[in-house]
Order: C-alpha cells, then sequence, then structure tokens
C-alpha cells in the first residue's frame, strides 16, 4: 500500500485539475493566438502563471485505483501489474487468460 498523504495528494490533484481546465484551455489559447494584441497575450500569460500548479494536468500521477502503487500501473485498467496478474488469475477481468505458448 502506498502512502495514505500520497494517495490523497494526487485525488486533490485530479480534482483541481478537473476544475480548472475549461480555465486554463481558455487562458492558452489566448497565449498561442498569433493574430491577438501582444498585450492581452502578456495579460493570459500573467494569468496563467497566477493559477495553482497542482491545477495542471501534467502533475496527476497514474496510481493503482485498489492499492495506490504508482508504478507499473495499467492505464487500461487503472490497476497496477501485481493486482492485475492476481485478478486476471482469479478469473476477476472479462476475456484476460494468462498467456502459454
Amino acid at each position: 500500500m502506498a502512502k495514505t498523504s500520497a494517495v490523497e495528494r494526487n485525488k486533490k490533484r485530479e480534482y483541481m485539475a478537473k476544475r480548472d481546465a475549461a480555465k486554463r484551455a481558455a487562458l492558452k489559447k489566448m497565449v498561442m493566438d498569433k493574430s491577438g494584441a501582444p498585450e492581452e497575450r502578456f495579460e493570459a500569460a500573467l494569468k496563467l502563471a497566477k493559477l495553482p500548479r497542482n491545477g495542471a494536468r501534467i502533475r496527476v500521477h497514474n496510481r493503482c485505483e485498489l492499492t495506490g502503487r504508482p508504478h507499473g500501473v495499467y492505464r487500461k485498467f487503472r490497476l497496477g501489474r501485481v493486482v492485475l496478474r492476481d485478478l486476471a488469475n482469479q478469473g476477476q477481468i472479462p476475456g484476460m487468460v494468462k498467456s502459454s505458448w
């Protein structure tokens, strides 16, 4: 199990990223628009910089939903490799079978 504080911090980041996504996208669009006035683009860049850093989507770390493990997480299942293997061996994941050749 991962530290509870790390898992909770990541949940907070997910919430903040979802909350600020629209505002961030609008400001980024203004900054990247080359046809806009330089002053407006600069103001948008300043507003973007004032947003909390933990609200950026890049700050969210993929973690296992069950254990909170930060490494070896399969995106498709949002599970760590250890948990995925255990559930697959128990037959809990439909369509997943252990390979043999």
